[in-house]
């Protein structure tokens, strides 16, 4: 019994190799995040550097409110910050209004950061790791789905987002933006 349990360890070692490794089949996506305050724009590019989505920044508003944008400008998603709540809560919204998903973190947190998304009627994404420097997983059911790391550039305020085939990419593209924003205070 202990033999075939570490066999299926190597055998989702070797998938997640597959799709997040160096070669892996994971879409990835470069955000470089030169925000300073809410109002500001950026874009997220994907790994050949064309410009695939751009984070528009709203002014002049009681909550921190964001738009995920196509690169042609349409309207993907919204972020809004949910205001008088206990805990830190915000939500991305399609453009039509309808709520897409829910990030909470967690109230207790000995060690690492842990941050829950409710998804309608899709299972719950959960979030563990080193938020605060951008090295943490996303994962459902206890598979990752998705990996963010600044491991992969140089650069000041850039990290990577790498995401499975199978995964919503904007909606996880969200949800990082949302919890940058809620770790880093909105810079």
């Amino acid at each position: 019994m202990v033999r075939g349990r570490r066999q299926d360890r190597r055998e989702e070692r070797r998938e997640e190799r597959a799709t997040f490794g160096r070669r892996g089949t994971a879409t990835r996506y470069r955000v470089r995040q030169r925000m300073l305050a809410i109002g500001d724009d950026f874009w997220i590019e994907d790994e050949s550097g064309r410009r695939a989505f751009k984070v528009d920044g709203k002014v002049l508003r009681i909550r921190k409110t964001l738009v995920l944008q196509d690169a042609q400008g349409n309207d993907q998603c919204r972020i809004q910050e949910r205001m008088l709540r206990v805990r830190d809560t915000m939500q991305i919204e399609s453009p039509t209004g309808e709520v897409m998903a829910t990030v909470r973190k967690a109230l207790i947190t000995p060690i690492r950061d842990r941050w829950t998304v409710k998804i309608g009627n899709a299972p719950d994404l959960d979030v563990r790791g080193n938020v605060l420097h951008h090295e943490y997983t996303i994962g459902e059911e206890g598979r990752r789905v998705a990996e963010v790391s600044k491991k992969w550039f140089r650069v000041r305020d850039t990290y990577g987002v790498a995401i499975e085939p199978s995964q919503n990419d904007v909606l996880i593209l969200a949800v990082t933006i949302v919890i940058d924003m809620m770790a880093h205070g909105g810079r």
